[in-house]
């Protein structure tokens, strides 16, 4: 949290400097509006709330660009209400209304319950602001990419259109210009800082892949007694033997790999295996070898 612990700071304005922090560090651009439309609060009261922080807190840490039209953050940017990791950017993006019990270093019920976090990989700040810019912006940008089939690293040209965590990495899906089409980059392999250059022309809407909503069908590994596979559908919620997951086309790969399901291994034992992917034949040309 804070390096300072003595501050007296209601609940809620505590969770909204947090906010602060966590949008200008990993998105590199604030505005009221953020905070108006998380916490539910007004324009007057979100400025007020910005620049007491400013002012009170961390004198260093936002500027004003009137280009961007919002709060970046310094070079000297150092959080004070966070921990300035990636996790906490991820938090509050599938919080949505839920800030409270995110954000709750200090509720109790952290007495209670434990969480096993993703490792952190090495997703920095100044790769994720531009990437995020220049998918607000309908930009391309120029970065230095190494992968596992290309270790020496390279420059590409890619328009980015989303940023996804998988559970396990981060990575934007954008169009790169080298290989003429829709591609995942991995954020932690890019060695560089992206540099922003013109509009692009393939954004999102051009994605076959990401528009295309897919269905996986997943049900009791069939080898299991009925009596466990009745554990299994109350597990996991089945209707029928059935749980339906619904994500696009360029996730399904990602979602297989936490579900342990992208690849079956029959020599496994049922109680080691518990589910199955029932419809694996429509889903092949989403699923890497």
């Amino acid at each position: 949290m804070s390096k300072k612990t003595d501050w007296a700071i209601r609940w809620d304005t505590l969770l909204r400097y947090r906010m602060i922090e966590t949008v200008a560090l990993w998105e590199g651009r604030l505005t009221t509006n953020h905070l108006q439309d998380a916490f539910g609060i007004g324009r007057q009261q979100a400025s007020k709330d910005i620049n007491k922080y400013s002012a009170e807190f961390a004198p260093n840490n936002l500027g004003y660009d009137a280009v961007q039209k919002g709060y970046c953050p310094t070079k000297a940017f150092e959080p004070v209400f966070t921990q300035g990791v990636a996790d906490e950017y991820l938090q509050m993006v599938n919080a949505n209304a839920e800030f409270g019990s995110v954000f709750s270093v200090d509720n109790p019920i952290r007495r209670f319950t434990e969480v096993i976090s993703p490792l952190n990989r090495d997703l920095r700040p100044k790769v994720l602001r531009p990437i995020l810019r220049a998918a607000r912006e309908g930009k391309r940008v120029e970065i230095c990419y190494a992968s596992l089939s290309n270790p020496v690293p390279e420059y590409r040209v890619i328009q980015p259109h989303s940023v996804v965590f998988t559970g396990i990495r981060w990575h934007v899906r954008a169009y790169c210009e080298h290989r003429q089409g829709y591609r995942d980059f991995v954020l932690s392999r890019i060695s560089d800082e992206p540099e922003i250059t013109l509009k692009g022309e393939n954004g999102a809407e051009g994605d076959a892949d990401w528009q295309q909503e897919v269905e996986l069908l997943i049900g009791p590994d069939p080898r299991l007694t009925p009596a466990q596979q009745a554990i299994i559908r109350q597990d996991f919620g089945m209707v029928r033997n059935r749980l339906t997951i619904t994500t696009r086309g360029a996730l399904v790969h990602y979602v297989l790999q936490q579900l342990q399901l992208v690849e079956e291994n029959p020599s496994s034992t049922p109680e080691a295996q518990q589910i199955t992917l029932l419809n694996r034949d429509k889903l092949k040309r989403w699923i890497w070898s």
